[in-house]
């Protein structure tokens, strides 16, 4: 092998941002990072605690100092830190309906706190996009809100709060995912506008983005023919070159979303996908939670080296994206004490998700003062989101309310009769998810209200739909801090109460 080569190999593992499975680092990894491999990207799958998470982070720096530890931790809905008890955070929704920038930055700052003393130094967060389809799958209660300007302050006060900790923040999905009801887990989304409503909507929080400072963006897999009719923007030379490059002036690390996702690994298939990515512009190619093992990795490398000799991707280009990547690693390096210096914040998350909740109460609302029964209606989850992270209020309200029965319902399940039998006289608790995106979940809540008015209806998905029940909280997320600031609410023991 000649020195081009190996550089060339290296190269092409530089781009690479891979997943595994496991909570200690498997030899091949280690082995790749020492090749070369810039990037690990950690999931749920891979931690266990905030200790056990520190050990092995500091396992690949044993091997590769200047490596760049990824985690898709947006708190909220979305966890990774969190993933097996819920987050201490409220997601991007309840940031937004509190509308506090500096809110939205502490937040930000304390989340990036705590994955910086876990070793991680590029975070997958914030969500960019604006929610302006209510029907949206997959963003939801992951957009500060749809209204645009919103949108654009917070992602700006969030990506100064997560990099003044020392983690680079990734701004998704460029050029903007909100518009879509097509879930890019699944298939390829498109979205119809023009380059007007383009600008004025999906681009002004990534502009915000990019005056903000942000180290990173990464791309969406939707197509966007106003900007290219034949290709989504993850393999679009005209949105990541001639738009994100060219015309907004961008000059960081562009990631990709996962290239195993089948809006791309089901059309293009993941390894012409990733030399297709590189060639519009990315310089890194998210392999997401899907493939994890060395197979896949090295299936990809070959297929960049392979690309390069066959003239399909220039030597130059790679070598652009490989240095953009070392770059990243560098200013997170410069920035290691950041969060050691830094004072723990450990209310900021609950503070935010009290301040978040929405409370309509008519008028002949009676507190429930004895444990309660609590029926969730549970929607099939994102494949973003997962279904591992409990959710809800019932664990909360037992704290309160200790004997707190539950069931859980799903489309199909009981009916509403064996409901209110299963509650057995107790008061009901009704916990919905995007109650307006579900007509069974509709049609159970007006018959379960239409036979038990009393009831208490908390929305923790997007409140799309009219209040409803004798007391009615939006929690704006799915959160534990969410569940928790509802319970309290339910209990009566908010001080506002």
């Amino acid at each position: 092998m000649t020195t081009v080569t190996d550089t060339l190999t290296r190269n092409a593992l530089a781009v690479l941002q891979p997943g595994f499975h496991g909570t200690t680092a498997p030899d091949w990894l280690l082995r790749r990072l020492a090749e070369g491999l810039g990037s690990v990207a950690l999931f749920a799958r891979n931690i266990e605690s905030p200790e056990q998470l520190a050990a092995l982070t500091a396992e690949f720096r044993a091997e590769r100092p200047e490596v760049l530890v990824v985690a898709d931790e947006e708190g909220g809905d979305v966890t990774r830190l969190e993933a097996h008890r819920g987050s201490s955070f409220p997601g991007n929704l309840a940031l937004g309906a509190v509308d506090d920038p500096a809110l939205t930055s502490e937040v930000a700052a304390e989340l990036g706190r705590r994955l910086a003393v876990c070793g991680v130094n590029l975070n997958w967060a914030p969500s960019a996009d604006v929610n302006s389809d209510p029907a949206n799958p997959v963003v939801g209660v992951r957009s500060f809100g749809a209204d645009p300007l919103l949108v654009a302050r917070h992602t700006a006060a969030y990506v100064e709060g997560l990099q003044g900790a020392g983690v680079a923040a990734c701004v998704k999905h460029f050029p903007g995912h909100g518009d879509t009801a097509v879930d890019s887990h699944h298939a390829l989304p498109s979205i119809g506008v023009g380059l007007d409503t383009l600008h004025a909507r999906e681009l002004a929080p990534f502009r915000a983005a990019l005056a903000a400072g942000t180290k990173a963006v990464m791309s969406a897999h939707i197509l966007v023919p106003a900007l290219d009719p034949g290709r989504p923007a993850t393999l679009s030379p005209a949105t990541l070159t001639g738009l994100l490059r060219g015309e907004l002036g961008y000059q960081g690390l562009i990631v990709t979303d996962g290239i195993d996702m089948q809006a791309i690994a089901g059309t293009y298939g993941m390894e012409r996908g990733t030399v297709l990515a590189l060639a519009a512009g990315a310089d890194a190619i998210c392999v997401g939670g899907g493939p994890a093992d060395d197979e896949t990795v090295v299936a990809l490398r070959d297929a960049i080296v392979r690309a390069v000799h066959d003239g399909d991707l220039p030597a130059e280009r790679l070598a652009d994206a490989a240095a953009r990547v070392g770059a990243l690693a560098t200013w997170t390096t410069d920035r290691i004490g950041a969060a050691r210096e830094a004072m723990p914040d450990l209310d900021v998350g609950l503070t935010a998700a009290r301040r978040a909740l929405r409370v309509t109460r008519t008028e002949g609302h009676v507190p429930i003062s004895e444990a309660p029964y609590v029926a969730t209606f549970t929607p099939v989850a994102n494949m973003a989101a997962g279904d591992a992270t409990p959710w809800g209020v019932a664990a909360e309200l037992d704290r309160f309310f200790p004997g707190t029965l539950t069931g859980s319902f799903r489309d199909g399940d009981a009916s509403t009769a064996e409901l209110i039998r299963s509650a057995a006289g107790r008061r009901i608790v009704a916990v919905v998810r995007d109650v307006h995106r579900h007509p069974w979940m509709a049609n159970a809540l007006g018959e379960l209200l239409a036979a038990r008015p009393d009831t208490t209806v908390v929305e923790m998905g997007v409140p799309q739909a009219p209040s409803a029940g004798a007391l009615y909280i939006a929690t704006h997320g799915a959160a534990r801090a969410c569940g928790r600031a509802a319970a309290e609410i339910i209990a009566g023991k908010d001080a506002g109460h």
